[in-house]
């Protein structure tokens, strides 16, 4: 059995998912948020999913994190790093629960996702994938720093942006700030 790291950053928890979770899930796949992943799913959909993201870590060595306000301990998101079967290559992903965007709550837990990815998986590069018209989540992607690299055709999400991520290299000699 895999040990799943708890990462903490200023503001937020990440923690392995949890059947406690499962409410959360539920809510936020029963509403629009849920449009530019798949779309809405019943309960009983949302459970398997759920035993899907615990799974991710087990088959792969890592996966995406509950995302957890410390504030007030509510789960506000699932935040990590996914590559399921028919990804092109690893990602950084997030889905942030309602009440929860607008906060920064995104990039603070993608950009401590990603530097567990290069720092402790030894990653030398990653991308995250999003909906043409999921215009947040573009705009989560552009302040990482990562640039647009091309489209993706999901069998099932249909048409992707991929925006690729800085490499470590490119971080560690000062990231965006260096080519501004």
């Amino acid at each position: 059995m895999i040990q799943v790291p708890t990462i903490e950053t200023q503001r937020l928890m990440l923690r392995l998912p949890a059947l406690s979770d499962f409410e959360p899930l539920c809510a936020f796949y029963a509403s629009p948020r849920a449009d530019f992943v798949g779309g809405q799913m019943e309960p009983d959909k949302v459970w398997r999913h759920l035993a899907l993201e615990i799974g991710h870590w087990q088959l792969r060595g890592y996966g995406r994190w509950t995302l957890e306000e410390k504030d007030s301990g509510k789960p506000a998101g699932i935040i990590g790093l996914w590559n399921p079967e028919g990804w092109p290559e690893p990602e950084i992903g997030w889905d942030l629960f309602e009440g929860f965007g607008g906060k920064g709550y995104a990039t603070e837990a993608a950009t401590a996702a990603r530097t567990y990815a290069y720092e402790t998986l030894g990653w030398t590069t990653a991308i995250s994938l999003v909906a043409p018209e999921n215009h947040g989540s573009r705009a989560v992607a552009q302040r990482l720093g990562a640039t647009r690299d091309g489209d993706f055709a999901h069998v099932r999400l249909g048409a992707l942006e991929v925006w690729r991520h800085m490499s470590p290299d490119d971080l560690a000699a000062g990231g965006m700030e260096a080519y501004a």
